[in-house]
């Protein structure tokens, strides 16, 4: 479903980004491409426009001429403070900063969950639940959320804050049997969120249709996603394969798994 004549897809050359370039022409006349360095050449209903988050001047010729914006971008694991503050945090200032001048109305942000990773595997959450983020990387994306907020109630740029889950081709362990987010429905999920009349400034928990969940998503459902995926198809062979989890072990007890951990 076309929504947008020309769709910017920052992060592009990363795991997702190269998971949705191909299925997010769906979604748009023109899909621009863009990353901090060099990753090929456009192909047809592409433009490719390099950027670095941490420069105002370059973000600013990134979302120029654009509809939306799906916010890949930045820094996805644990780092150090530094990195993570010119490409999570100047990063998300400079880009909110460019579609506000060029009238951008509508972005789909990724953040995590790791906003809420020091929350136990014991609870269930809503978007309604104080943060608790379990490294730098986490409190770059509360701050994303808290700043993308901020411009939809003083300027109305409606934005998704998709808390991604974990989004990769099957489940890779027992922790992700809760948290998996198939490559397609992340692309339903993101379709939902471009296409959806009112979006405001929603969170969203990224995941697929899971039977074991730690996140209550009932306060989207006026975006409309309904994912057809789920990782209960791989739980036989992800138990068959991976040793039964420390229940002493930080990354058994929290949601964050091994970033409540994390050193970067």
């Amino acid at each position: 479903m076309k929504t947008h004549h020309r769709l910017l897809l920052t992060g592009a050359a990363g795991g997702l980004g190269t998971a949705l370039r191909e299925r997010l022409k769906a979604n748009c006349t023109v899909l621009r491409l863009s990353d901090k360095s060099a990753f090929g050449e456009a192909l047809p209903g592409e433009e490719i426009v390099l950027a670095d988050l941490a420069n105002a001047v370059e973000v600013d010729a990134m979302v120029a001429g654009c509809d939306a914006i799906v916010h890949l971008g930045g820094i996805s694991v644990e780092a150090p403070f530094e990195a993570i503050l010119q490409a999570n945090i100047l990063g998300v200032y400079h880009l909110y900063e460019a579609a506000r001048k060029h009238g951008v109305k509508r972005v789909v942000f990724a953040s995590s969950n790791h906003v809420t990773g020091f929350y136990k595997q014991s609870e269930t959450i809503t978007a309604d639940h104080p943060a608790r983020p379990d490294s730098y990387y986490g409190v770059s994306k509360a701050f994303g959320e808290d700043f993308s907020r901020f411009y939809f109630d003083r300027y109305g740029i409606e934005t998704a804050c998709v808390r991604i889950g974990s989004s990769f081709p099957e489940p890779r362990d027992r922790r992700m049997l809760a948290t998996w987010l198939s490559f397609d429905d992340l692309h339903r999920l993101i379709s939902a969120c471009l296409s959806t009349p009112v979006l405001g400034h929603s969170i969203v928990f990224g995941m697929s249709d899971n039977a074991v969940t730690w996140w209550d998503n009932s306060r989207a459902r006026h975006i409309g996603y309904v994912p057809q995926d789920s990782s209960d198809v791989f739980r036989e062979a992800v138990f068959a394969r991976t040793p039964a989890p420390d229940l002493n072990d930080p990354a058994a007890i929290y949601q964050g798994g091994g970033f409540v951990k994390a050193t970067p």
